[in-house]
């Protein structure tokens, strides 16, 4: 059995890629940073591609007490990578991460907005917020530098 070439290709129909492959899954994807001794630190999280005013970024919330916010933060990069069946694509880049301090009165509405771009609905809104809140939510966002896949 051969194994499937790896590319990378133009953004813009990588980026078409990453969206298929996101709603494939509900928006399962594994994100990936490194520690400070060099080894990765993996978990899954529900993801989707995000405009923001300024760029195209993979997008999704993240609890405020999680240990992978502090990798982020020293290392300043990340990769998810989306997969359905064989086909898989993995966004590398430079992490932002948005808290009350950067998102302000806002947070609100874009951890909602981000949710629903990992493909996620909710029947309360008023409940999912006051949830975020209780769990100090925060919005991450993974610019694009590098998108490889096998599609």
């Amino acid at each position: 059995m051969g194994h499937p070439k790896v590319v990378e290709c133009s953004m813009v129909a990588d980026l078409a890629m990453v969206r298929r492959l996101s709603r494939a899954d509900r928006g399962l994807a594994v994100v990936a940073t490194t520690r400070r001794d060099g080894s990765v630190h993996a978990s899954v999280v529900n993801a989707g591609v995000f405009d923001t005013s300024t760029a195209t970024t993979v997008a999704f919330v993240a609890r405020g007490d999680a240990f992978k916010l502090r990798l982020f933060r020293r290392s300043g990069r990340a990769a998810v990578v989306f997969r359905a069946g064989w086909e898989w694509v993995s966004v590398e880049g430079p992490v932002e991460v948005a808290g009350p301090a950067e998102a302000g009165d806002q947070l609100p509405a874009l951890l909602r907005a981000i949710f629903q771009a990992a493909g996620g609905t909710h029947d309360d809104w008023e409940e999912f917020d006051r949830v975020m809140a209780s769990e100090r939510r925060v919005a991450v966002f993974v610019t694009p530098e590098r998108i490889t896949g096998n599609g």
